[in-house]
């Protein structure tokens, strides 16, 4: 064993202690266990699957936040068309008690149902964020044009992605909700208003009304139903959200306690290693013959 032997072994465990002490002073810095893929490729593999698990995560909390936003709109013009369609019935029933009113009362109830028919027809129009909630992906700006017909297309339906495996509809069925054209209740209001100044009795739409009328429910239930899921997707997004960024968390940040105990160590040893090798590699014959 020559002296360049241990020379040479001194110091390549001297660059070896300094090199693991410049790797702990750089993860207390940064507070991350990987600052390079070198670093630890398995563990840079699985840190970068994470984030991309995180990625897609914030999307479909993103589309569920919106999602969200279209099925509380769709609920609050359906809950107001109910509320709307109970009030008409009313004054039809009242309107049909022809012995009893006048015609001046009469006209006062046909204008009442102008301006509740005309209330209904922009809670069907009801749009989000330009786009009516009872159209589907329709363009047009307005589900019922002033004639009563529909622009929607069927089939084409506004969804919202909230899993990898899941998507929920968030547009309502404006045609199956309010009908289509002569069909529709807005015509059937017509109608009604046309008979009360007319002088025909009206009592034979209360049928015709409360048809329309199971019709909203309907499709209120059915909007209550994706509502539930979509909050039930949003809940599961958040608890994934949590468990990815514990995931991310155990593999990428430190133990700050215990790296800065481990380079408290790795400095002391590092000390000690110089101290010996200062002792052992002592100056010898050659050293002066040089």
């Amino acid at each position: 064993m020559t002296n360049q032997t241990m020379m040479r072994s001194a110091l390549t465990n001297l660059q070896s202690n300094m090199s693991q002490m410049a790797k702990l002073q750089e993860q207390a810095s940064s507070q991350k266990l990987i600052n390079r893929p070198s670093d630890d490729p398995t563990a840079a593999a699985s840190a970068m699957a994470i984030r991309s698990e995180q990625r897609a995560t914030e999307q479909y909390g993103r589309n569920i936040s919106d999602g969200n936003a279209w099925l509380t709109t769709v609920d609050s013009a359906l809950s107001n068309s109910s509320a709307l369609l109970i009030k008409i019935r009313d004054l039809t029933v009242k309107g049909a008690n022809d012995g009893a009113l006048s015609a001046p009362a009469k006209e006062a109830i046909a204008l009442e149902l102008e301006s509740l028919q005309s209330e209904l027809l922009s809670e069907a129009n009801t749009s989000y964020l330009g786009r009516s909630v009872f159209a589907g992906n329709s363009d047009a700006g307005a589900a019922f044009t002033a004639t009563f017909d529909f622009t929607g297309q069927p089939g084409a339906t506004v969804e919202r992605r909230v899993s990898s495996g899941t998507t929920v509809r968030v547009d309502a069925d404006g045609a199956a909700a309010f009908g289509v054209g002569d069909d529709s209740v807005f015509a059937l209001v017509k109608n009604i208003v046309s008979d009360l100044r007319n002088g025909t009795n009206i009592g034979s739409h209360l049928t015709a009304i409360d048809a329309h009328h199971e019709a909203v429910l309907g499709q209120h239930a059915t909007i209550g139903a994706r509502h539930a899921e979509i909050l039930r997707a949003g809940e599961v997004n958040v608890e994934k959200s949590v468990s990815l960024e514990s995931e991310r968390s155990n593999v990428e940040d430190i133990d700050l306690a215990k790296i800065v105990l481990d380079l408290q160590v790795q400095q002391v040893s590092y000390q000690t290693a110089l101290a010996v090798t200062a002792r052992v590699l002592q100056p010898t014959l050659m050293d002066f013959l040089r």
